[in-house]
């Protein structure tokens, strides 16, 4: 059974473990790889592993106008971590006091003292401490000191690319969604509640459940053949999506639009995920309402192959 904690005041008995410290968007197959490395430590050393992850993350705090960057939001990422066989999760608010702490204070006071680190496993760009001045070298320039050892894996390489959060997300934004999806080693999805919207997809023939995507990074607007998953409940509905603005109703927000196959039930307020399963076309902005259904028409049939 996964701890899960706010803060660095955590249980004796997980003290002295291994520890992974990292954003970890969208728990992908680089990060993966990292935690079966760490489960060869867990077993060679019988030692529990205790993940580090921020939130929000350190790079969205600072810069406020960044607002679609996130691959998974909070709950799904403490998901993906839960099911890596993991003992404890630290999520800790990234604030404005926490962000002030020197990097020698976060290795001395809470690496140290407060968690007795014996392995800490991060990547090779890991910075923390004030203005980001810590490294990984600074980290290995302490192991002495305060009785741990730095753990730095070589990266996870695909098609000679480094396995990151940031290549998924250029995928995505590309329109590339199997390139991300294999990435991830499932398929990408937003989780949200369904809102009730204008009620335009019900007038021309196409009732959709809308969901505001929040934080998420912005895949390239467009159509998409969907599965979507209802809280409680195994069976997965197929269905066709829009992501985008809306061209042809002048809309500005971004919204994730969902038309299910063969549904008829009430999703309001309910909570939900959307799996992306294949990009059908970008999006466009159709002269009237008749050429819209006419193309919904065509992309129904493709989005039923997928």
């Amino acid at each position: 059974m996964v701890k899960f904690y706010k803060n660095f005041d955590i249980k004796k008995n997980h003290k002295a473990s291994i520890i992974l410290i990292g954003n970890f968007d969208g728990v992908h197959l680089g990060h993966q790889k990292l935690f079966k490395l760490a489960q060869s430590y867990k077993k060679k050393y019988n030692l529990k592993i205790g993940v580090i992850n921020f939130d929000p993350m350190p790079k969205m705090f600072f810069n406020k106008s960044l607002k679609n960057f996130r691959l998974s939001n909070i709950n799904q990422k403490l998901n993906f971590l839960n099911n890596l066989d993991v003992d404890f999760i630290i999520t800790k608010k990234f604030d404005k006091i926490f962000s002030k702490t020197t990097s020698i204070n976060f290795i001395k006071n809470t690496l140290s003292q407060k968690l007795n680190a014996r392995f800490i496993f991060v990547s090779n760009n890991f910075r923390f401490g004030n203005k980001r001045e810590g490294d990984v070298n600074f980290l290995i320039q302490n192991e002495d000191k305060f009785n741990y050892k730095v753990i730095k894996p070589k990266p996870f390489l695909m098609n000679k690319k480094i396995v990151s959060s940031s290549l998924i997300r250029s995928f995505l934004e590309k329109g590339f969604l199997e390139k991300a999806n294999k990435l991830l080693s499932r398929k990408w999805s937003i989780e949200g509640v369904v809102q009730k919207g204008r009620q335009v997809g019900k007038k021309i023939g196409f009732p959709t459940c809308n969901i505001d995507i929040k934080d998420y990074v912005l895949a390239k607007p467009g159509v998409y053949a969907v599965n979507v998953i209802r809280k409680n409940n195994p069976k997965s509905l197929k269905g066709i999506a829009n992501l985008g603005y809306r061209p042809t109703f002048n809309q500005k927000k971004i919204l994730l639009e969902v038309h299910l196959f063969n549904f008829s039930g009430n999703l309001y307020y309910k909570h939900i995920s959307v799996e992306f399963l294949k990009f059908i076309r970008k999006e466009k902005k159709f002269k009237n309402i008749n050429e819209l259904r006419s193309q919904i028409k065509i992309d129904l049939i493709t989005a039923k192959k997928a």
